[in-house]
Parts: C-alpha cells; structure tokens; sequence
C-alpha cells in the first residue's frame, strides 16, 4: 500500500503532461486551421457552445454569438493570424487548461501595404464530453 501511495504523484504528473500536450496539441491545429481555412472557420470549429470572445471592451458570449460576429464583420480573409502558446497548464482534474503566448495579425490594405500588430493571446480550454478540448475564453 505504502508503494502505490509513492508512486500516486508521478503517476499525476505524467497524466498532466499528457493532457497539457492535449491542449499543445489543440491549439496547434487551431493556428493550423486558421491559416489554410481562415480565422473565422477556426474559431468557430475550436470554439465550446459557451465560449466567450473579448474583443476591445466588449464581451462576446456563446458560439451563435461568436457566429454573428463573424458574419456581420467579417474577418479580412487576406489577414494572418498566427501564435503559438509559450506557456500550458491544466487543472489536476484534467478537464480545464489555459495556454499563452504571442501571437501576430498582420493585414494588407487595398494599397498593399502590409501592417502588423502584435500581442499576447489568453485561451482557456475544457474538456468536452467526447474528450476534445476547445476553447471557452479568448
């Protein structure tokens, strides 16, 4: 008993590896997705029925939500969109992570001239029920 007890901790930290590489593993199909189908294909794809975007100052929830804002301001199709987390962890449950990292957007005007802003992206991801992960906040 005393043996199955020692070995209890390795045995977690091996699983949380595990589902950390998960969600690595999600969001690089995520950026993958974003770059050969578009941005709003991916987020629509990776988004959970209750994720929720904060864009600016203003909260946008659910994925019908997210939906329509995609289709009333749809998103420049010539724009790039690409990050990689720098950083995952996820809860001992298994079942609630977050990555962050850099990300780019550059855009190309009817000039074309290109411009590129920068930042730190923030995603919470959860478990779905058929063992999935997306994202519930962006």
């Amino acid at each position: 008993m005393l043996f199955l007890a020692a070995c209890s901790p390795k045995s977690d930290q091996g699983t949380i590896e595990v589902w950390k590489a998960e969600i690595v593993e999600a969001e690089r199909q995520f950026a993958k997705m974003a770059a050969e189908e578009g941005v709003s294909e991916a987020f629509l794809a990776f988004a959970a029925d209750e994720a929720v975007l904060m864009r600016g100052n203003k909260v946008i929830e659910g994925k019908d939500a997210i939906r329509a804002r995609f289709v009333n301001s749809p998103f420049d199709p010539t724009a790039k969109l690409e990050w990689k987390p720098d950083f995952v962890d996820v809860a001992a449950s298994g079942d609630l992570g977050y990555t962050y990292g850099p990300y780019t957007y550059t855009a190309t005007d009817s000039l074309g001239n290109e411009s590129k802003s920068t930042g730190i992206f923030h995603t919470v991801w959860k478990r779905q029920a058929d063992g999935n992960w997306k994202f519930v906040w962006d």
